[in-house]
């Protein structure tokens, strides 16, 4: 039996409330957890106001087993984050040794001195781990608190990528069960998305372990074209994969009848 893993994504940053710049960040980490076999429940956006962000942090800890941040780690006065995760578990901020040397090596490389701004982003909760950030400044933060985990990424996606994928991964894998999650799906033209909507409920409640959904891509009556996408997990990759397959070919028996054409497979 797999165990289930919840998680929620907070993106923080009055920038994106704004639309000066579209969350990338919140696509691409919940994609990669889900490969993970993590179930993402929530993605939040959160101004950069501390009071906000504690709000959001201690309702994730009562729903979810794993919150990811993304974003408020630099060194202005806007960058609040860090701050907040202490707040919402009541701990001391302190200067953190090794976060320090981090960022000290960083800016004597560039011949610049540890102001105070760049010094405030060596300061992390008590207990806190810094995740070192191989493309910029600002160290990350892994945290564990009554058998949660806090990870606390840059706003930057380079960054944020590269810390999810040299540091933090292997520290989340640790906690998983061994599981692996496939991808299929294919494309149908000529079947309304209402047509199948009752084929992809059937699918839902017959397997476990197995998300199904349709996308629209044409006109519903007119030209309608939907990509067909399963995702399928189980502790053997092959399994997952048979799985997969075997739910897709019932949509595509099914799609048949109501002559529909299939084409671009891909599992």
């Amino acid at each position: 039996m797999i165990k289930e893993v919840k998680a929620w994504i907070l993106s923080i940053g009055n920038e994106i409330l704004i639309g000066r710049i579209t969350n990338t960040n919140a696509s691409w980490l919940s994609k990669r957890l889900t490969f993970l076999g993590v179930k993402v429940t929530r993605i939040i956006t959160v101004p950069d106001e501390i009071d906000d962000i504690v709000e959001e942090i201690k309702r994730g800890l009562d729903k979810a087993d794993l919150i990811i941040t993304t974003g408020g780690l630099g060194p202005t006065y806007d960058d609040k984050t860090i701050e907040a995760v202490a707040k919402a578990l009541n701990k001391e901020l302190i200067l953190n040794s090794i976060a320090f040397d981090m960022i000290k090596k960083k800016f004597e490389i560039a011949n610049l001195p540890m102001t105070k701004e760049r010094e405030k982003m060596a300061y992390l909760p008590e207990g806190g781990i810094p995740l070192k950030n191989s493309v910029g400044t600002a160290p990350g933060l892994f945290l564990e608190t009554n058998n949660k985990i806090i990870i606390s990424l840059p706003g930057v996606p380079k960054e944020m990528e590269a810390i999810f994928e040299e540091e933090v991964i292997n520290r989340i894998s640790k906690i998983l069960p061994p599981i692996s999650v496939v991808e299929c799906g294919f494309k149908l033209v000529g079947v309304p998305e209402s047509s199948i909507a009752p084929i992809l409920e059937q699918i839902d409640k017959k397997f476990s372990n197995l998300y199904i959904k349709s996308h629209p891509k044409g006109i519903e009556v007119s030209n309608p074209i939907l990509e067909i996408k399963v995702l399928a997990s189980d502790n053997d990759k092959s399994e997952a994969k048979k799985k997969a397959e075997s739910a897709l070919e019932i949509v595509k028996e099914e799609a048949k009848k109501l002559n529909g054409k299939i084409s671009e497979e891909y599992c």
